[in-house]
């Protein structure tokens, strides 16, 4: 039996079991164990004139014990019940010299280092719980929803982005000078994206998503950059631009709604959490809302649909632009909007989400549809507060002639994608997705400052430690 389970009080007088690691051991008597399934810890109260002092000896913090005793209402104050002590077994000691999570404050720069043992405390274990409950919500909106999940390629020989950052796979070694084919046969890449084999599927299933790890081999070592991450990306047939709006704002209010209700505990810990780390920072980059009233801000409001063109108007004749306050000024339509636009339009002026679309196509990619003024594309970003860009989509270019003149004007291998052209050949129809970066929502949904803290083991330039 769990931890979780004994809080609800159910087990009340009666001898149970339950195993996990001491957090701290006080005055030889109050054990604070921890087994990871919820936030609290729980008091076990040991008759140590009764209890062997080798025993005793090993009660350190970090160490695995299995305890069993009868469960009472709790006499002192932070709990509603404790065990008093039977019997202690020690499973696995923990030297307290050497052990590195000692129940006090470390720095998220510290853990990172630690990332084995980082998970053991409570912001590692609140953060790992809402990822695993935002992750299943995914696969839960999506089955009801009447998607079926693909497992589309890690290695590929194409780049969905057409940003030629990726990591190549060869089992060739590059000092030798042979003519030697690969093990493929042809160059092979880890995958950027899913997009482009899951649009093959949701042309035979209808509508599909993949959930599966991506790669980018880009030089960046900013807090919102991994180079290993999680990308869910729906694809549904017969869906325009503005059914793939709908997808995407039902799609995230149904997941936040999910952990905000079956995660109060920890997201009420993040959310003190997160106004302890905001009064920290100077007033004018501190959010205007609470990690709580954030979430809910998103799923209690209409996103508001805006074109490309109408938000550089409003961007162009805003107050930090003609104040030169932007730290990239807005001067003219055809730019690549920063996260300080992003975060203006969202936060300062709609006061609720935003959905950008039809962006200029010269700062997006060759499978988006061209729109009739062949100066922008059916593409759409979701904007929200705090990060900016959370979702980037488009409706798909579903004409061949038009694809294949994008193709040709982007210098792309229309040899190399013959299958995926061939679907414009063979039955083409409207068809729309978009992309998450998995970890990007559960770093808006934690509050967390850097998103090498919302992933088990974060693989960045310099470091694939562990």
């Amino acid at each position: 039996m769990d931890i979780r389970q004994l809080f609800s009080g159910e087990q009340l007088n009666q001898t149970v079991s339950v195993s996990g690691w001491v957090r701290t051991f006080r005055a030889n008597r109050f054990i604070a164990l921890n087994d990871g399934s919820c936030l609290a810890n729980l008091q076990c109260v040991v008759d140590f004139e009764q209890t062997p002092e080798a025993v005793l000896a090993e009660i350190n913090t970090g160490a695995a014990l299995e305890i069993t005793g009868t469960l009472v209402e709790s006499q002192g104050k932070g709990q509603s019940v404790e065990i008093q002590v039977d019997t202690i077994r020690v499973l696995g000691t923990s030297d307290p010299d050497e052990y590195p999570i000692q129940p006090k404050k470390h720095s998220l720069e510290f853990l990172r280092e630690k990332a084995h043992l980082r998970v053991r405390t409570n912001t590692f274990a609140a953060v790992m719980r809402v990822r695993a409950a935002l992750s299943f919500a995914v696969h839960q909106y999506f089955t009801e929803n009447g998607f079926y999940q693909v497992h589309t390629p890690i290695i590929t020989g194409s780049d969905a982005e057409g940003a030629g950052e990726m990591f190549r796979v060869t089992t060739l070694n590059p000092e030798e000078k042979n003519d030697e084919p690969d093990f493929f046969g042809k160059e092979t890449n880890l995958t950027v994206s899913g997009q482009l084999e899951a649009e093959t599927y949701a042309m035979g299933l209808g509508k599909v998503y993949t959930f599966g790890p991506t790669f980018r081999a880009e030089n960046s070592n900013t807090s919102r950059h991994l180079a290993e991450f999680w990308m869910i990306e729906p694809e549904v047939a017969f869906n325009d631009l503005d059914d793939n709006m709908d997808l995407a704002e039902d799609f995230i209010k149904s997941v936040l709604a999910y952990v905000l209700e079956h995660c109060k505990e920890d997201l009420g810990f993040l959310d003190q959490r997160f106004a302890q780390e905001e009064a920290k920072k100077p007033q004018l980059e501190r959010s205007p809302m609470g990690l709580l009233e954030r979430l809910q801000f998103v799923t209690q409001n209409e996103f508001k649909r805006v074109s490309y063109t109408e938000a550089i108007e409003i961007l162009r004749n805003s107050k930090p632009n003609k104040k030169k306050k932007f730290k990239y000024l807005v001067d003219g339509w055809g730019i690549d909007l920063q996260s300080e636009h992003e975060r203006y339009l969202v936060e300062k002026h709609f006061t609720s989400p935003v959905i950008l679309f039809d962006y200029p196509a010269e700062i997006k990619a060759f499978y988006m549809r061209m729109n009739d003024d062949g100066k922008t594309v059916r593409a759409m970003d979701v904007l929200f507060p705090g990060v900016g860009e959370m979702v980037g989509g488009s409706q798909r270019e579903e004409r061949l002639d038009k694809l294949q003149e994008r193709m040709k004007a982007m210098d792309i291998d229309e040899e190399e994608l013959w299958w995926y052209t061939d679907l414009r050949r063979f039955g083409s129809a409207v068809h729309a997705g978009f992309g998450l970066g998995f970890e990007r929502l559960v770093l808006y949904t934690t509050g967390m400052g850097n998103i090498r803290d919302v992933i088990p083991y974060p693989r960045t330039p310099q470091n694939a430690s562990f």
